[in-house]
């Protein structure tokens, strides 16, 4: 699904160069669970915009569903993202203005999908992540983990083939940390590949493959062999 070839990434000011990856080649196979680690400031988010299209490398090949993406416009970016991407933030990134039920639906009004099918989507999705009596609640009427299972939702709701989650534990306890695995662990069992950013070792465990990233480079990968479902 995903292959990367000596993949760089500069971000430069008038005063300094700052290079966030460098020389990072990596392979994601369709159906995959794999876990990115690292220290803060090691690279681990600027990957997880590459791979998600929402930014493009300085240099090097980047290989998306065969084809070469490095240097796609925005536009085009943009097009191949919305049909077969998801994003689970640690900030949630749910829009305030929005109830539960119009979060999880937006992803589908932008893929124009028709009203009666946006209705059974929506409300599958609301009973697959048990938040059917809180879809007219705003998200600030949720607890956190109420509003990340709401994030998951949305991020499921066109059927990507590649959910990406940075940190999405982060701002939870324990108890609702394990529920978010659990549920991405479900989505890897029905074969989304799942590309997951953590600071934690027993969350990294949830996956199949551990990549641990310092200073932009891949140091270490390792395969997980207590990998659980």
């Amino acid at each position: 699904m995903i292959e990367t070839k000596n993949l760089r990434k500069i971000y430069t000011t008038e005063e300094v160069e700052t290079t966030a990856l460098n020389k990072v080649n990596l392979k994601i196979n369709e159906g995959e669970f794999v876990a990115v680690m690292g220290p803060s400031g090691c690279g681990k988010s600027t990957l997880l915009n590459i791979l998600g299209l929402l930014d493009n490398p300085t240099d090097g090949e980047f290989y998306f569903l065969d084809q070469e993406v490095s240097k796609f416009s925005e536009k085009k970016r943009a097009s191949l993202r919305k049909r077969n991407i998801g994003f689970v933030f640690q900030s949630f990134n749910l829009i305030d203005e929005l109830t539960v039920y119009e979060n999880v639906e937006l992803p589908l009004l932008y893929l124009k999908t028709p009203s009666s099918e946006r209705k059974k989507k929506v409300n599958d999705a609301l009973e697959k992540m048990q938040l059917i009596p809180r879809k007219s609640h705003f998200p600030q009427q949720l607890s956190g983990g109420q509003q990340q299972r709401v994030a998951v939702a949305r991020a499921i709701i066109g059927n990507p083939k590649l959910i990406l989650a940075d940190e999405p534990t982060g701002n939870l306890d324990s108890a609702n940390g394990e529920e978010v695995m659990s549920i991405l662990a479900q989505l890897h069992e029905a074969g989304t590949t799942i590309i997951m950013v953590t600071h934690s070792p027993a969350y990294a465990d949830h996956s199949q493959r551990t990549i641990h990233l310092f200073d932009g480079h891949i140091v270490t990968e390792n395969i997980n062999k207590e990998f659980h479902l």
